[in-house]
């Protein structure tokens, strides 16, 4: 079955601590709704872009790390599921739901399928 990223965006600003009871309740049912469909594949948060790190390969080869996200935005992912859905309908469907619950936009992405090399 296909796989769909379903990301949750926050402003850079974002203040985890201000989520209240209801949000959470919120979001635990439909990560159950989504448990009972059998379309959860995988769900996790991010910690702030601030605390991420960079990774770029210089001209000579070498890896060099810096603090904070590599794009420069006013908003980032703050969290994720990785759903199994048939369809991008069916994702879309999934993703209103997210929107409701972690009032916060939401984008909806097919993952590559990848075929195996030979």
């Amino acid at each position: 079955m296909p796989q769909y990223l379903v990301a949750i965006h926050h402003p850079d600003n974002y203040d985890p601590s201000l989520e209240g009871d209801a949000m959470i309740r919120d979001i635990g049912a439909l990560n159950q709704q989504m448990d009972a469909a059998g379309a959860r594949f995988f769900a996790g948060g991010l910690e702030s872009a601030h605390k991420a790190k960079s990774l770029r390969k210089q001209a000579g080869g070498d890896v060099v790390v810096t603090d904070g996200p590599y794009l420069e935005t006013k908003e980032h992912i703050g969290g994720f599921w990785i759903l199994e859905a048939a369809d991008m309908d069916e994702a879309l469907e999934w993703g209103r739901k997210a929107v409701v619950a972690c009032r916060a936009p939401v984008e909806v992405r097919a993952f590559l399928r990848v075929r195996p090399s030979r």
